[in-house]
């Protein structure tokens, strides 16, 4: 099972207790975790301040699932849920893999902090999760909803603590498998999501 990451600073494991960019170690990282317990290989192409593309980059074309967290760092720019949401419609239909093989996961709320000085961005945030969940169902795409997660963040409101990368995990291993995940070669190579 061939899986790719695509996202923000949130997919790339960011540590916000670094001055320089740097991530987490790899047993703090979702992706990691992710293919840690599932013996899947796992490209992370997470990266910090990315916003929702205008088209999508290339995607290798055995990819077996493309799982997309995007969208907060359009918000903290100042574009509205609704004009997020555009982009992302715009970047979803641009995708050439099948439907099929696209988890789109809406990031959690954000959080008062740093980054987050007031309520607009968390209503914004709750908003946007709303709009990616029609969106995933107009498209026919499968879709996750990380709110329903518990994900801890950090001082600034934004990023993911370790414990928070955990979560994630944990909650998108119970999407996938519907239970705690076991090694590849137990598992069908095309797991169904949970309804």
């Amino acid at each position: 099972m061939k899986v790719t990451c695509f996202g923000d600073s949130n997919t790339f494991g960011y540590d916000p207790r670094s001055w320089l960019g740097g991530q987490y170690g790899e047993e703090g990282r979702w992706v990691d975790i992710l293919a840690e317990k599932t013996g899947w290989t796992v490209c992370n192409m997470g990266q910090n301040g990315r916003e929702i593309p205008i088209c999508a980059p290339f995607f290798p074309a055995d990819t077996d699932l493309l799982i997309l967290l995007l969208g907060t760092n359009d918000l903290l720019v100042g574009r509205s849920p609704e004009q997020a949401a555009d982009r992302l419609e715009h970047f979803l239909c641009s995708l050439s893999l099948a439907r099929d093989n696209i988890l789109l996961i809406a990031p959690p709320p954000m959080t008062r902090g740093a980054w987050v000085p007031d309520q607009q961005l968390i209503d914004d945030s709750i908003t946007f999760a709303r709009c990616c969940e029609a969106l995933a169902r107009r498209l026919e795409i499968r879709f996750a909803d990380a709110a329903d997660w518990g994900i801890p963040l950090a001082y600034d409101g934004v990023h993911f603590t370790e414990q928070g990368h955990r979560a994630f995990a944990a909650g998108l291993l119970n999407v996938l498998f519907g239970e705690p995940a076991q090694p590849e070669n137990s598992k069908e190579k095309n797991p169904p999501l949970a309804e």
